[in-house]
């Protein structure tokens, strides 16, 4: 198993995406052991408010828990394993059914950087129509090695990316950067579609969403402070 200082702050990072907002009964993070680069970390299959240091697993890329002991597993943990796969510059990965970035991905209207916080959306946010690859007759989970690889070309070399009818995905070079997209995408989603009901939408350029990535993605330890204190105070 990873050190004590990934597992917790896996822990963590499960209680703020609950109390922010973005995962509620259902809804998962994981971060790929850094020593083992070919292992990642994921909660057994409860609640994310309610992880403690004790429900957390290690997995390969397989899906395979290694050490299973009777512990129940997400049926979507094909989306963390397949991601880790294919893309060796994640560290983290947060799938969620946040509300309001389901209408994006039901809809031709694209979710776009409305604001500074959010300049990582500028790289565009594909989204991913299971029916392309196991027809009309799904329960629209990833449960299988083969969903779970056409996510993860789906989602490409992107930071996130959206699942039609079921939620998102957000990806990050480290924990911090994956919880802080996966709460600022929910937020942009809420905000643009605001916007668009008061008139059309001035979004950021490619060169403003650019910077403000840039920006922000040396600013994570902020948020994820004040998130993780709000969070644990709440127990």
């Amino acid at each position: 198993m990873a050190n004590s200082e990934i597992v917790d702050d896996l822990v963590v990072a499960n209680r703020i995406l609950f109390h922010e907002g973005v995962l509620d009964g259902f809804g998962h993070a994981s971060v790929r052991d850094e020593r083992n680069p070919e292992r990642f970390l994921l909660a057994r299959s409860m609640a994310a408010g309610l992880v403690t240091a004790e429900d957390i697993m290690e997995f390969d890329y397989d899906g395979t828990p290694l050490d299973p002991r009777g512990r129940a597993v997400f049926l979507e943990r094909f989306i963390h394993a397949e991601i880790y796969r294919a893309r060796r510059d994640v560290r983290a990965v947060v799938h969620s059914h946040s509300p309001n970035l389901i209408p994006f991905g039901v809809t031709p209207v694209p979710l776009q950087p409305i604001y500074h916080m959010t300049g990582f959306l500028g790289e565009g946010v594909p989204v991913f129509e299971i029916r392309q690859f196991a027809g009309e007759d799904t329960n629209m989970l990833i449960t299988d090695g083969k969903l779970g690889r056409a996510l993860a070309e789906t989602l490409g070399q992107k930071p996130v990316a959206l699942m039609r009818g079921h939620g998102s995905i957000a990806v990050g070079v480290s924990l911090r950067q994956s919880v802080y997209r996966a709460i600022y995408m929910e937020m942009n989603a809420r905000l643009q579609s605001e916007a668009m009901r008061l008139g059309p939408v001035n979004y950021l350029t490619p060169g403003e969403a650019k910077g403000g990535a840039e920006a922000n993605d040396r600013l994570l330890e902020r948020p994820w402070a004040l998130w993780k204190r709000r969070a644990m105070a709440a127990g």
